[in-house]
């Protein structure tokens, strides 16, 4: 009896047709009661959306940005921006299909935004901001190889456009990985 192995996953920059798609999956990955079915949700301290079609298409509009699809077979599985910005990139929009979650994706996702970062733009640092609140998304990271800097930006608080907080107290971490 032979089992089969999963697809290979393929990576590809983003294009205008794969908004409503790409939307849905940061959406599912984040937000609501979808987002419970894996362990990367904010539902209990965020309402609202985490993006819309506007914000992504800026993405992938951005010279400076590439927003990577992550596929299996004919399937959107994973996603995440990545952005140069000078002497770094910076890392974002990181979402895997919540039933798909805690199998090693991620992991191999990271890796491959993490080599083309250090490939394409010949950076040697990697940034991204953690709510830091997500205590287990932060320990995640710290497995990965990125470090807690204790820098903290505010939350937008009345900027919709990063959800609607259900709490008083957050606010973005930075973590930084040498590449």
């Amino acid at each position: 009896m032979s089992t089969a192995q999963p697809a290979a996953l393929s990576f590809r920059s983003a294009v205008e047709e794969d908004v409503p798609a790409l939307v849905a999956l940061v959406e599912s990955a984040y937000r609501g009661d979808a987002s419970r079915a894996g362990w990367t949700t904010e539902a209990d301290f965020l309402d609202g959306r985490r993006t819309d079609a506007s914000g992504v298409g800026a993405i992938i509009a951005d010279p400076d940005s590439t927003l990577l699809v992550v596929e299996r077979g004919d399937e959107l599985v994973a996603c995440c921006q990545l952005e140069h910005r000078g002497d770094h990139a910076y890392f974002g929009m990181f979402a895997v299909r919540p039933g798909l979650q805690g199998a090693g994706l991620g992991k191999e996702v990271m890796a491959e935004a993490e080599r083309r970062a250090r490939e394409d733009w010949k950076v040697a640092e990697m940034r991204m901001t953690v709510v830091n609140v997500r205590k287990e998304l932060i320990a995640y990271y710290v497995r990965r190889g990125y470090r807690r800097t204790g820098e903290l930006s505010p939350f937008p608080y009345g900027d919709e456009r990063f959800g609607i907080p259900l709490r008083d107290d957050l606010a973005f971490e930075l973590l930084v990985k040498a590449l």
